[in-house]
């Protein structure tokens, strides 16, 4: 993508994302990239899986919360956090909102999985459920801001947000000095947007690759229409990557479009068969929005130049809905 572009400067850098990591690093585990045998083989070329599932809270969205709730004055923290979501952003920020003792409500749609709303709810938040979708329920979240003063924490578009999910980009370059293509789930941009900024400021010959869903992928259409447009946010297995990108979008719309490589999106029948391939090739339960990536591999739909990382970004699946799956229904088709 960045071919047809002139790169621009954004707001948020390397030290942002160095920053970042030392703010979260009491909290935040580093977890494991692990060599795939079964991709690699299907691939021709190494690949390594990084399972951020793993990460308290079951997503990557921990990072950025955590770095964002930090970074907030002590009458910011007082007037109370709100924020919106479509699951695993909330979890994160009800789980950073809790240490720093501030009170939290996330606002959701009708959309959101009935077991991501308990995760919310287990640490603490308060669950408002908002017509069906994203942007509805973000009408509620800027209500409160307005009317009782709380402090907003959107999912993505934020650079605190952004820089610290951009630690995972420092944690892959760690663990696989010489990759070349990442493969990077996409919904808003908050994770890519960080992850591209880390990796290409040190290392900019990677050929880093978003990876999002056909039902409702607001940011494919967006750098498709050369900005920010409404997008209609669809029920499908990789939930978490449903919502627009906002109107008045900062930050991620012109990031991804500057230094993402390549987008590509997945049929519900892909993303299915990823979720089965974690399941019975590597031994692991992830949700739809974190398979994506496998799914791109075993689809073709990528073809990898030389050794590839794929973040594996959630595992907060109803279990239901994911022994379904693995006896092969493919949902939504």
């Amino acid at each position: 993508m960045r071919d047809n572009v002139a790169m621009t400067e954004s707001d948020i850098t390397l030290d942002d994302i160095h920053a970042a990591r030392l703010r979260i690093a009491d909290v935040i585990s580093v977890t494991p990239v692990v060599p795939s045998v079964t991709l690699s083989e299907h691939v021709g070329i190494p690949v390594s899986i990084k399972f951020e599932c793993k990460q308290k809270t079951g997503s990557f969205k921990l990072r950025g919360a955590t770095n964002a709730v930090r970074s907030l004055s002590a009458d910011e923290m007082a007037r109370g956090i709100v924020g919106v979501s479509t699951g695993n952003h909330g979890r994160g920020l009800a789980y950073a909102a809790r240490a720093a003792g501030a009170k939290c409500i996330i606002c959701m749609s009708s959309l959101v999985p009935e077991n991501k709303v308990r995760g919310i709810e287990t640490e603490g938040a308060e669950v408002r459920t908002i017509g069906r979708s994203q942007d509805e329920a973000e009408v509620e979240a800027k209500r409160l801001v307005v009317e009782e003063g709380m402090t907003y924490l959107p999912p993505f578009d934020h650079a605190d947000i952004i820089a610290g999910q951009g630690t995972l980009g420092l944690e892959v370059l760690e663990a696989v000095p010489d990759v070349a293509t990442l493969l990077v789930p996409l919904s808003g941009g908050g994770l890519i947007s960080g992850v591209a900024t880390a990796v290409k400021a040190m290392k900019p010959d990677v050929r880093i690759v978003g990876i999002s869903m056909e039902r409702g992928a607001a940011m494919h259409a967006c750098q498709d229409a050369g900005k920010p447009v409404e997008v209609e946010e669809l029920s499908t297995l990789a939930d978490s990557l449903g919502g627009g990108i906002g109107l008045d979008n900062r930050y991620t719309f012109n990031i991804v479009r500057d230094l993402v490589d390549e987008l590509i999106l997945l049929t519900e029948a892909e993303i299915a068969a990823a979720i089965h391939h974690a399941y019975w090739q590597e031994q692991e339960i992830i949700e739809g929005s974190g398979s994506v990536g496998i799914g791109a591999l075993l689809s073709g739909k990528v073809q990898p130049e030389g050794p590839t990382v794929v973040l594996v970004t959630g595992r907060n699946i109803d279990m239901e809905l994911h022994h379904r799956i693995a006896d092969g229904e493919v949902p939504f088709v």
